[in-house]
């Protein structure tokens, strides 16, 4: 069973150092996340803020914001003592 793993894990970094070696990791145009990186997390945040713009706009969701200064406590009531 070990060598059958090992083989397989040779396979499979020998196929891996082929198909880098195949495509040459090494080029000259900038790669995708320094032309596009910035655009995509702006985009990424307008979309986002959008989404959330329309679900506490439109959704009409009763959020459970905290009742203080709504509520007003009850008057307590004492107990009127028994007379015996």
């Amino acid at each position: 069973m070990f060598r059958f793993a090992k083989s397989t894990v040779n396979i499979a970094a020998q196929g891996a150092r082929q198909v880098a070696v195949r495509h040459g990791h090494q080029s000259a145009a900038p790669d995708f996340h320094s032309k596009y990186g910035n655009l995509l997390m702006l985009s990424g945040a307008a979309f986002c803020a959008s989404v959330w713009a329309y679900v506490l706009t439109q959704t009409g969701i009763t959020w459970n914001l905290s009742p203080v200064g709504k509520v007003a406590p009850k008057e307590w009531r004492v107990k009127e003592e028994e007379e015996e």
